[in-house]
């Protein structure tokens, strides 16, 4: 597959992922820095998200071959790879199946099994007439129905668009992500030692990366480092920017 991806700067190449219901537009901000800093950065849409392709194979074999296939297209060679949260599973199942890649960067998530926790998410997605919708006013009210945080909401939202004839769309594959939302939790099975240099960013006030799963990362990421970086929360990147840009540029100058 094909995935839509924005490029900015110029020099070594850093491809980002972002997480599930989220496009390349999350990361944007974090990306012109990098940029600024000597990095040529490739943020994707991963399949059924964004800009991209739509399908109903959605799992991560599926999705570490679509990084393959842009980097291949790309011609980028040895690339930092950060993924966060989906992407982050994403870029630790590629580094099982191929070996084109400088470092790793892997935010707040680990490779265990998680149960699925956004059925919330689903039913608020699901519960939204995307084809009768009249404004995106309506949307917010329906789907705050669902999801109370002004903040999720918000950045959910955002995959509605307006159509060429004034009607609105979802940018996600809402059908397929509701069906598979259990392989976004899915355990990355470790086959084989990664040696190269990985980072594990997790987030102060985040659960998703304990002390106890660092130690079971280190068995199949022997570079491993985990920095946590207080007062973050899940989406380490828009909670603390500063701190995140810092370590992201500590670790890939390194």
């Amino acid at each position: 597959m094909k995935l839509f991806f924005r490029k900015l700067g110029e020099g070594r190449p850093l491809v980002i992922l972002h997480g599930v219901f989220g496009s390349s537009d999350n990361l944007f901000t974090v990306s012109k820095h990098l940029a600024e800093n000597g990095f040529a950065v490739y943020i994707l849409d991963a399949r059924n998200h964004g800009q991209s392709p739509h399908s109903a194979a959605f799992n991560y074999d599926e999705m570490a071959g679509d990084l393959n296939t842009f980097l291949e297209d790309h011609q980028l060679q040895n690339p930092i790879i950060l993924g966060h949260s989906m992407g982050g599973k994403t870029v630790m199942q590629f580094a099982q199946n191929y070996d084109n890649f400088e470092k790793l960067i892997v935010v707040d998530i680990a490779p265990k099994y998680y149960p699925p926790h956004h059925q919330h998410i689903i039913d608020g997605l699901r519960a939204i007439p995307i084809d009768e919708l009249k404004s995106r006013k309506e949307a917010e009210e329906i789907f705050g129905q669902y999801v109370s945080d002004l903040g999720e909401r918000q950045f959910i939202l955002k995959n509605i668009y307006r159509t060429e004839d004034g009607g609105f769309a979802w940018r996600l594959n809402v059908p397929v992500i509701a069906e598979n939302i259990e392989e976004v939790g899915a355990e990355i099975v470790a086959q084989r030692k990664i040696e190269k240099p990985v980072l594990f960013i997790r987030g102060g006030e985040s659960p998703y990366i304990s002390d106890a799963d660092f130690k079971q990362i280190q068995d199949t990421f022997t570079q491993a480092k985990l920095i946590t970086i207080p007062g973050a929360n899940h989406w380490v990147h828009a909670t603390q920017p500063k701190a995140f840009l810092e370590t992201v540029l500590d670790f890939a100058n390194e």
